[in-house]
C-alpha cells in the first residue's frame, strides 16, 4: 500500500513540475532570448525480493531528471554570424552617410562654380565695381563652403570616436557580465531551471557581443563559454569567470587600432566583423575624404592667390592674396575687403584689361576643382549605394537565421497546449492513484 502511495506522490510531484515548465513556456511566448524548456522524466526503479524472483526490478514511480532547453547551437551560431556581418555593413553606412551629408549639404561644388562664374561676368566689364563686389561675395561664399565642409567632416570623425568608444565600453561590460554568468553556471546544478535561465542569458550576451565584434566561441561540458576575438586563434576575451578589456585608438591618418588588455599584457586585435570593423572602415573613409578635400582646398587657394599676385587691381597696384588659410587647409577666409583690390588686369594692363581673369579661368581648368569635388561626392555616393544593397541582402539572411532559430528553439503554443493537456491528465491520474490508495487503506482499517 505504501508503494502505491509513493508511486502516486512521485507522479504528482513530477507532473506538477512538468506543468510549471509548460506554463513558463506559454508565459514567455515571444520573449526575446527565451528558449523553450522541456521537463525530462524517468522511471524510478527499485530492487525487489521474493521466493521466485531474487533481485528483480520493480517500478516505484516517476521522477524529474532535469529541465532541458530546446537549444540549437548551429542555428544560434548562424544568427551570430549574420548579425556580425550586418552590423559591420550598417556601421559603415552610417559614416558614409555622414560623409555624403558633409559634402552635399554645404554645396561646395556649386559655390566653387559660382566663384568662377562671377569672375567670368566681371571679365565682361572689369572696371564695374558692382561686378567686383559680386565676385568678392562669391569668393566669401566659396571659402565658407570649404570651411563648413571641413568642419562637418571633423565633427563626423569626432562623433565616430565617441560612438566607437561607447561600443567598446558596451563590449567590455558584456564581457564582464558573461564572465559572471560563466561563474554562475559553474555553481548551478546542471539540468535545473536556474541553469536554463543562465544559459539563455549567456546566449543573449553572445548575440549582443557578435554585433559589436566578430567572436569565436567554444563551450565546456558545464556550458561555460570561452570567447576569442578575430577568429579561432584570436586573443582570448572571456574565459571562465574572467574577462579582459578592449581599447580603441585612432591616429591622424584614420588608422584604427583595437587592443585587448589583461593580466598577460596587451595584444592588438583586428576585428573583421561587427560594428567595430565598421568603425575602422568609417574612420578610413572619413580620413580619405578629409585628405581629398584638403588637397582641393590647398590647390584652390594657392592657385587663385598666385593668379591674383601676378595681376593689377583697379588702383594699379599688384594684387594681394584673395584668400587666407587658417589651421587647416579648409579654414579659408577672404582677406580682401575692397572689391577694387581684385586683380583683374594683367601686369601691364589698365582698368579695362581683363587678361588676369582669363588666367583665372585657365587655372579653373587646370586645377579641375569642380570636377575633383564632384568625383569625391559621386565616389562616396556610389559606394554608399552598393553598401545599402549589401545591407539589404545581409538583413534578409539574418532574418532567415532568426526565423530558423525561433522555429527550433521558440515556443509553439499548439505544442504547449498538447503538453498541457497531457500533463494535466497525468497529474489527475496520479492524484487518483493516491486517492485510491487512501480509500483502500481506509477500507482495510474499517474491516478491523
Amino acid at each position: 500500500m505504501s508503494d502505491l502511495l509513493s508511486i502516486g506522490a512521485s507522479g504528482v510531484r513530477a507532473y506538477q513540475t512538468a506543468l510549471s515548465t509548460v506554463s513558463e513556456n506559454i508565459a514567455n511566448t515571444g520573449t526575446a532570448g527565451y528558449t523553450r524548456r522541456t521537463t525530462t522524466l524517468a522511471e524510478v526503479s527499485s530492487v525487489g525480493g521474493g521466493l521466485n524472483a531474487r533481485n528483480a526490478l520493480s517500478s516505484s514511480g516517476v521522477t524529474v531528471t532535469g529541465i532541458g532547453r530546446s537549444a540549437d547551437a548551429y542555428r544560434s551560431q548562424a544568427v551570430r554570424t549574420a548579425g556580425t556581418d550586418l552590423a559591420k555593413t550598417e556601421a559603415g553606412i552610417t559614416w558614409m552617410n555622414r560623409i555624403e551629408t558633409a559634402l552635399g549639404d554645404n554645396q561646395l561644388g556649386d559655390r566653387i562654380t559660382g566663384f568662377f562664374t562671377a569672375a567670368q561676368k566681371l571679365a565682361a566689364d572689369p572696371s564695374s565695381e558692382p561686378a567686383r563686389a559680386v565676385m568678392l561675395e562669391a569668393a566669401g561664399t566659396a571659402a565658407a563652403a570649404f570651411t563648413a565642409t571641413g568642419r562637418a567632416l571633423d565633427t563626423a570623425t569626432a562623433d565616430l570616436d565617441s560612438t566607437a568608444s561607447q561600443a567598446v565600453q558596451s563590449f567590455n561590460a558584456l564581457g564582464t557580465a558573461l564572465a559572471r554568468i560563466n561563474d554562475g553556471i559553474a555553481r548551478t546544478q546542471p539540468g535545473s531551471s536556474i541553469a536554463a535561465q543562465l544559459a539563455d542569458q549567456r546566449d543573449q550576451m553572445l548575440e549582443q557581443m557578435s554585433t559589436i565584434a566578430d567572436i569565436t566561441t567554444s563551450f565546456d561540458t558545464l556550458g561555460r563559454t570561452t570567447v576569442r576575438l578575430g577568429g579561432a586563434t584570436g586573443a582570448v576575451f572571456v574565459a571562465g569567470g574572467s574577462s579582459e578589456q578592449i581599447s580603441y585608438a585612432r591616429n591622424g591618418e584614420g588608422a584604427v587600432q583595437f587592443a585587448v588588455t589583461g593580466v598577460g599584457g596587451a595584444s592588438a586585435v583586428s576585428p573583421t566583423g561587427g560594428a567595430l570593423a565598421g568603425f575602422a572602415e568609417g574612420a578610413q573613409r572619413l580620413a580619405a575624404a578629409r585628405g581629398s578635400l584638403n588637397a582641393i582646398a590647398s590647390d584652390f587657394t594657392a592657385k587663385v592667390n598666385a593668379v591674383q599676385a601676378q595681376g593689377r587691381d583697379l588702383n594699379g597696384t599688384a594684387g594681394a592674396p584673395l584668400f587666407a588659410t587658417g589651421a587647416t587647409p579648409t579654414d579659408i577666409a577672404v582677406s580682401l575687403t575692397d572689391p577694387r583690390e581684385i586683380a583683374a588686369a594683367g601686369s601691364t594692363g589698365g582698368p579695362r584689361d581683363a587678361s588676369n581673369l582669363a588666367a583665372l579661368q585657365a587655372v579653373r581648368t587646370s586645377g579641375a576643382f569642380e570636377r575633383r569635388t564632384t568625383t569625391l561626392i559621386a565616389g562616396n555616393a556610389a559606394a554608399l549605394e552598393q553598401r545599402k544593397v549589401v545591407a539589404d541582402a545581409q538583413g534578409a539572411i539574418r532574418d532567415g537565421a532568426v526565423s530558423a532559430l525561433a522555429s527550433a528553439s521558440g515556443v509553439d503554443l499548439d505544442s504547449e497546449a498538447v503538453d498541457l493537456l497531457r500533463f494535466q491528465q497525468a497529474y489527475q491520474a496520479s492524484s487518483r492513484v493516491i486517492q485510491t490508495a487512501r480509500d483502500t487503506l481506509q477500507t482495510i482499517l474499517d474491516l478491523r
